[in-house]
């Protein structure tokens, strides 16, 4: 089962033309776009810095730019190996 963080919520022709996936460098879904907004109930916004930027997240495993921000994702995402 695909965590959260790896659905973008868009449909595959949607996201066939969509000029983020499609054209951009890091190919995430940006925080604007209605199809990208989460209405989970584990949607949480992160307000604690050190979650925020805690360096060991992996947060390439995100494919929507929301998710960063999130604390569900902030404390359940892959880790970085050190």
């Amino acid at each position: 089962m695909a965590k959260c963080w790896e659905q973008r919520g868009c449909d595959a022709e949607m996201l066939a033309r969509c000029p983020h996936a499609t054209s951009s460098a890091d190919g995430l879904c940006v925080a604007e776009c209605f199809y990208a907004q989460c209405r989970r109930p584990t949607r949480e916004v992160a307000t604690d810095y050190e979650l925020l930027f805690d360096p060991d997240v992996d947060r390439q495993v995100a494919v929507k730019e929301i998710c960063r921000s999130c604390v569900f994702f902030l404390r359940h995402a892959p880790r970085l190996l050190r």
